[in-house]
Order: C-alpha cells, then sequence, then structure tokens
C-alpha cells in the first residue's frame, strides 16, 4: 500500500479496522528491516517516516515502555502558573472537551518540554490513559514514548496525527491522538501542545483540523490578552514619560515597548529573565536605571560611563522548546530567546569565528548565495538586540567577545525544525 494511499484512508473513515491492519503491516515490515521508512512503495507517511528514523537512531525500543516518572507535584503546579497557557485553558476546555467527550476521548495540554499540564474529559479513557502512565506530570516526548502526536507534534513543529500502528511503540497502537503546537503569538516561541486522544476505534478524521482551528484560536486569545495588557501599561505610564526630561521607555515584564521620552520607538528592548531595580546595562542603550511601574518598568537611559561592555555570550542551542543567547559582562547579563531563523544565523556564526559575507550566509541558510537581501534583512534584526556583540564585513561575533556554543547531546536533534544546509550537515557529524 503506497504512503498516498495509507494517507487517503487516514483522512477519511470508510473501514477505520481495515486501515488499522494496514498501518500494523507497514509498521511490522519496517522493524523487521523489510523496507526503509520512505524508501519504498509502501511506506508510513512522511512526518510518520522521519519520526521513525528517529526512533530507530535513538533505540526506542517498540516492545516495551520506559518507566514514566511524573513531576513532583509542587514542580506540576509551578509549571502551571507559569505557563502562559493556563490564561486559555477554560477556552481550550469549552472548545474541545464536547467534542472529546462525544468521541471518548480526552483533551490534553502540554508544556514546551512535552510534560503534561492538564488532562480532561471521558473518566474511562482517562483510566486507559492512566495503564500507559499518560497522566498530569508525564513525559510524553518521543525520546520516552516514541512517535505520538504529541512529541512528534514538538519535533515536528506543526500539527500531527497519529493513528493506531503508526506509534512506535506497539503498545500504543490502541490509540489515536492529534495534536497542535501552541506559539506565543508576540514571539513565536513554543509554549506546548493541545491533543485530543482516545481508543483508536474513537478515531474521525476531522480531529487534527479541530485541534488545529482551536490551537489558533488559543494563540489569538493569547494575543488580545497582551494587547489589553499594554494597554493598560501605557496608560499609567504616559503621565510619568510626560514628566521626564531626557530619554527613557516603558516597557512591560518581558520588554515590550509601550512609550518612549526622546527615542525612536523600538518594539521591544532586550531585558534580563528577573530585572531588578537599579543600573542595569542593556545592549541598544548601555548604562541605564531600572525604575518600577505597575505592569513594568521605566527605563531611563544614559549613565555614568564606564568600560560595561559585554564580554561573553552563551548561544544555547541545545532544547527542543527554543534556543537563547545570554550576553554578559561587567554590568550583568541578559537573555533573549531567538526565532528560528536567528538560531540558525548564530548558529553559523559561532561555527564560523573567522566570519561569514552575505552571499556565504545565504548558502549556509537557504542554499542559494543569491539571496544576500533576505540575509540583510534578518541580521539588521538581530543587531537591534546584539549590536554590541556582533559585528559586519564580514559579520561575525566581534573581536574580544568569547563565544559558548552549547549543542544537544546528539547531532541530529540539532535545530530539529530547520531546514537550513548549513544546520543538516552540522547534524551528520
Amino acid at each position: 500500500m503506497s504512503d498516498r494511499a495509507i494517507d487517503d484512508a487516514i483522512r477519511s473513515d470508510r473501514d477505520n479496522r481495515a486501515t488499522a491492519h494496514r498501518l500494523a503491516t507497514v509498521h511490522e515490515a519496517v522493524l523487521a528491516g523489510e523496507m526503509t521508512p520512505g524508501r519504498t512503495s509502501a511506506a508510513p507517511r512522511p512526518v510518520i517516516g522521519e519520526s521513525w528514523r528517529r526512533m530507530q537512531v535513538s533505540g526506542v525500543d517498540p516492545d516495551r515502555d520506559r518507566p514514566q516518572i511524573p513531576l513532583p507535584v509542587a514542580e506540576l503546579e509551578q509549571r502551571r502558573q507559569l505557563s502562559p497557557l493556563a490564561g486559555v485553558l477554560p477556552m481550550l476546555s469549552e472548545q474541545l472537551l464536547p467534542a472529546a467527550d462525544a468521541a471518548q476521548q480526552i483533551m490534553v495540554v502540554t508544556d514546551a518540554e512535552g510534560r503534561v499540564l492538564w488532562r480532561e474529559g471521558s473518566a474511562p479513557v482517562r483510566r486507559m490513559a492512566d495503564r500507559l502512565g499518560f497522566d498530569k506530570g508525564a513525559d510524553w516526548t518521543e525520546d520516552v514514548v516514541g512517535t505520538n502526536a504529541i512529541g512528534t507534534a514538538l519535533v515536528a513543529g506543526r500539527p500531527v496525527l497519529v493513528h493506531s500502528a503508526e506509534h512506535f511503540v506497539r503498545s500504543h497502537h490502541q490509540w489515536t491522538c492529534a495534536a497542535a503546537p501552541l506559539h506565543d503569538p508576540r514571539d513565536g516561541r513554543l509554549l506546548g501542545t493541545v491533543d485530543l486522544s482516545g481508543p483508536a476505534a474513537s478515531f474521525h478524521p476531522t480531529t487534527l483540523s479541530l485541534v488545529s482551528a482551536v490551537a489558533r484560536l488559543a494563540e489569538g486569545e493569547l494575543r488580545t490578552r497582551h494587547h489589553l495588557s499594554l494597554e493598560r501599561l501605557r496608560s499609567s505610564a504616559a503621565p510619568v514619560l510626560a514628566r521626564i526630561g531626557g530619554r527613557a521607555l516603558a516597557v512591560d515584564p518581558s520588554g515590550w515597548v509601550v512609550g518612549v521620552a526622546g527615542l525612536t520607538p523600538p518594539d521591544r528592548v532586550a531585558l534580563p529573565k528577573a530585572p531588578e531595580a537599579g543600573p542595569l546595562w542593556l545592549p541598544r542603550y548601555g548604562m541605564c536605571a531600572l525604575e518600577p511601574l505597575p505592569g513594568g518598568w521605566l527605563i531611563r537611559v544614559g549613565g555614568q560611563e564606564r568600560d560595561t561592555g559585554p564580554s561573553r555570550v552563551v548561544l544555547d542551542v541545545s532544547g527542543r522548546d527554543g534556543s537563547t543567547v545570554t550576553v554578559s559582562g561587567p554590568a550583568g547579563s541578559w537573555s533573549h530567546e531567538l526565532t528560528p531563523r536567528h538560531a540558525e544565523l548564530l548558529f553559523v556564526l559561532a561555527a564560523h569565528p573567522q566570519g561569514r559575507s552575505a552571499a556565504e550566509l545565504a548558502r549556509d541558510l537557504f542554499g542559494d548565495d543569491s539571496r544576500t537581501v533576505t540575509v540583510r534583512a534578518e541580521l539588521s534584526r538581530l543587531r537591534r538586540h546584539l549590536a554590541s556583540v556582533l559585528a559586519h564585513r564580514p559579520y561575525r561575533f566581534a573581536d574580544g567577545v568569547e563565544v559558548e556554543l552549547r549543542l544537544p547531546p546528539r547531532p541530529d536533534r540539532l535545530l530539529p525544525q530547520s531546514s537550513a544546509p548549513a544546520v543538516a550537515a552540522a547534524r551528520l557529524g
């Protein structure tokens, strides 16, 4: 059976049992070495085949569940409280639980690390899930439970349906699941996933579309909440900025700018993860003074000049849930969450300390050295946060700045969503 035929069968509801049997046949053939995922006419769907290859490389046992070590209750509660998804949980429940109850499924919400934060829905299905360890605090990443909608969606960066024997581990073949990633609409940062799971017999071809649509609604609600919070802060900051005789900015706790005095307004300022009132060196403005505002911070630009430039950069691309750059110097340190494209750019620059031209970077990122306009535009955006540590002609980290590159423990897990040729080559070692 071709992968197109399998895909068509899964997208329809013609014969659930027959489809499950065909999937099981493909699964057994791959594990028996009679075919290689993606290289024969009888193959799993591409997203499943790619996941199965990862499972074979990482040594996941298809015949044995790895024991779950759920989060301690205190840590689970802390993650729930800190998760931006807590605010949209009522909306997710309202949109998905009626369908989940009708179809004998459960709704699951995870964080970006694949940890189950919330689980609601059919009581009989919850009891079935308990037998798999699929409970609050469980780790539902591919490394632990093999190919599954949650873990595979986290790696693929897009909505994923995994039905019956498309699960790599056999004990999960009686399940069907559909998950969609949830991103922070402010900066694209991965926040977690929302998932519907249940017995394979409860499969319906529209489940993935439903989950994907609700994920988009949740991201829209997060965006609306963000805009409302900025408006509240803008109202309280306006009279303060009007009285200031100098340069200043009002920002929310994440650095989003709501007002300025004496400056061209940027969209965002890179703040430390845990800012405190007092003197602070910022990469774009130098020495500043940080003062609290209701719901944010007032940044007074300018201060005593001294040797406060950055001396060390840590580029962390080791995690599956995003990449960060941390800049340190005599005045302290700050971290910035990177977009996938900026993570690729900084990875290439860290791997080439001698520097890269715009054409070379275009070839590294796109396999096309003519795309220099795109490269220069991305670097211009990146330099808004890192002007003090990035040099150009050629593009490189500035002289005198120590650069530490933190990589994942396995090369094949480097920036898993990236298709850049330079990243693909690095994954091969």
